[in-house]
């Protein structure tokens, strides 16, 4: 197949290289790789697409790296059952904004402090602040902030949060009961 017979999507600028899209892309990568080696084709080639690939992981992992060094270890902390909040807040304090996939594990674990969520609620990947609206540690004043966002619908996760208050939950729940109505209507 020809790339020029693959869809092709014109953006106007080039996009930013975030974690989230290096670590899809290694993924993809190794399931490749684990295709190739479970398919019948002739030694020669199967070794040389096999070094190819392998090159292109690891070009993955060092641009991962490059991005927040020890990347991966870090990640496995995050993954950990038993992460603690001051290891958390540490590892979302360090992280460059462009960490997006480390920060958005982050931001839904079960271990992580009001504090660090109240932090999180600022950055501007949209998934990273939806993770802090539903979380169920994140704080009041945290949820008031996010019931205000007006770049998307947060408030509509805010309104369903055990910690918002009752005040804004009452509010935000009015607010879906009208707009329901209005759907309804048309």
């Amino acid at each position: 197949m020809r790339r020029s017979d693959l869809v092709q999507h014109k953006e106007k600028e080039a996009q930013v290289r975030t974690t989230q899209i290096v670590f899809g892309e290694r993924q993809h990568l190794l399931r490749v790789l684990d295709s190739l080696e479970s398919t019948n084709v002739p030694p020669g080639r199967q070794e040389q697409e096999r070094h190819a690939l392998e090159e292109l992981i690891q070009a993955r992992t060092h641009e991962l790296n490059q991005i927040n060094t020890a990347w991966d270890e870090k990640v496995g902390l995050v993954l950990s059952a038993d992460a603690r909040p001051d290891i958390l807040e540490k590892l979302a304090r360090q992280a460059p904004e462009s960490d997006y996939y480390l920060l958005r594990l982050i931001s839904e674990h079960p271990k992580v402090s009001a504090k660090t969520l109240s932090r999180l609620a600022k950055h501007p990947y949209a998934a990273i602040r939806e993770n802090v609206a539903r979380h169920p540690s994140a704080d009041a004043a945290t949820l008031g902030l996010l019931s205000k966002d007006r770049s998307q619908p947060l408030w509509y996760l805010v309104a369903f949060n055990p910690n918002t208050p009752s005040n804004l939950r009452q509010k935000l729940q009015e607010r879906l009961r009208k707009l329901g109505q209005s759907q309804a209507s048309k």
